[in-house]
């Protein structure tokens, strides 16, 4: 393997692969782009139509199956990378990498397909998402160090790494799908919002996976993550322009449930790539593959965990569908369809980029400081409403009671 990564290190002189990652993005962007009319079309024929229910948004049958041209746009950037010099590193003899994540992918897009025509039940579902973890492991995409404050001996901030085992990465990476699926597919209830925040979380681990590649010394082992995340960000973008409101497809199960398996794949790819070495006392660089996946993700599974308890406590099932997750809220509060989407994309660029630029800039103060400033916009504007009740009553502006 290593005289074959240095025969084609040897090939030609290169440095970041910056320009073939865009060009990777794009092609897949085109591609789904191009596809989802055909696709569009396919679903009515096969009757995979979301028709309006009282918990949701859109008035009008509406095709799904959205996610198929979101995997044909993944193939097509993968097809790309493979015949560009320096992407084709990452498909370097011996590693399982791309093919594990083609597996999950494609097992869980069959999955959607299904449901997003027959409505598979909770439990099929699940089982597949913890199938499609248990590949991303067998193929050798897995996290399997972690930072623990405690044990290392140190003076002040110390800590030490915890290796995990087979069964502990296994358990780990199948709880990270399902949680990643669910949460895309949780947020998936208005025109062009699991799209938009996919692309940006997307986006965001993909700047943090080049910024390993650079740590690494541009190895080409590396690559892998910045692809996965590449190829869901250019899908994402493409699918879009039919998405957005008003959407004339929904990307369904199917596309939830790529979304969801590819930042976990990209996330737990990138986890083992972390160089280890970083001296005992610089705490916040040891614990930024944890801050930036925790920041990418905040948004989706706070809604996840919100919707779970609320759910329990009303004596219902987690996985039973109410009109009560935080974009629905800030419909209630008075924003439009499309306002209420730009606002949750604004939350979710501000943590999810706000995390990465805490592992890849110095300067912790000026990060956190953009980092606050974005976070007062983002209230200011989601308050907008509210503040405009008010001067119409003349009185504080009184949030409305939840309903339900």
């Amino acid at each position: 393997m290593v005289s074959y990564l240095a025969q084609e290190q040897s090939s030609f002189g290169y440095g970041l692969p910056i320009r073939e990652y865009l060009l990777v993005g794009l092609c897949a962007a085109v591609v789904t782009l191009l596809l989802t009319g055909p696709v569009r079309m396919l679903a009515l024929k096969a009757g995979a139509v979301a028709w309006p229910r009282g918990r949701d948004v859109h008035v009008t049958p509406t095709p799904r199956w959205g996610g198929l041209a979101m995997f044909g746009g993944v193939l097509a950037g993968i097809g790309l990378a493979a015949q560009l010099p320096a992407l084709r590193l990452a498909f370097f003899e011996g590693s399982t990498d791309v093919l594990g994540v083609l597996l999950a992918v494609a097992l869980l897009v069959g999955v959607g397909l299904l449901d997003d025509r027959y409505d598979l039940d909770a439990v099929t579902k699940f089982a597949a998402q913890v199938t499609a973890g248990g590949l991303l492991v067998l193929f050798g995409l897995q996290m399997s160090v972690f930072w623990i404050p405690w044990g290392g001996g140190g003076t002040g901030i110390s800590g030490s790494y915890l290796l995990l085992g087979q069964s502990q990465g296994v358990l780990l990476t199948a709880l990270l799908t399902v949680a990643l699926v669910n949460a895309i597919n949780f947020v998936d209830g208005l025109d062009g919002l699991a799209a938009g925040i996919g692309m940006i979380t997307a986006l965001a681990t993909a700047v943090f996976c080049v910024g390993l590649i650079q740590e690494n010394g541009n190895d080409p082992s590396t690559y892998v993550p910045a692809l996965i995340a590449v190829l869901l960000a250019g899908a994402c973008l493409g699918f879009l322009p039919h998405n957005f409101n008003p959407a004339r497809i929904f990307m369904g199960d199917t596309g939830s449930m790529l979304v969801g398996v590819m930042l976990a794949a990209a996330t737990s790819s990138a986890s083992n790539r972390i160089v280890i070495g970083v001296g005992p006392t610089d705490f916040l660089a040891l614990l930024t593959p944890l801050i930036v996946l925790a920041c990418i993700v905040f948004i989706p599974l706070l809604d996840l965990l919100l919707a779970v308890v609320r759910r329990t406590r009303a004596g219902t099932s987690p996985f039973s569908p109410d009109k009560m997750h935080l974009h629905h809220r800030l419909l209630e509060v008075g924003h439009s369809h499309r306002r209420a989407v730009l606002l949750v994309y604004l939350w979710v660029a501000v943590l999810a980029f706000g995390g990465v630029a805490l592992a890849l800039v110095d300067d912790i103060a000026v990060v956190l400081g953009a980092i606050l400033g974005g976070l007062v916009v983002a209230v200011v504007a989601s308050a907008v409403p509210y503040r405009a009740r008010s001067r119409a009553r003349g009185g504080p502006a009184v949030p409305p009671a939840p309903r339900g």
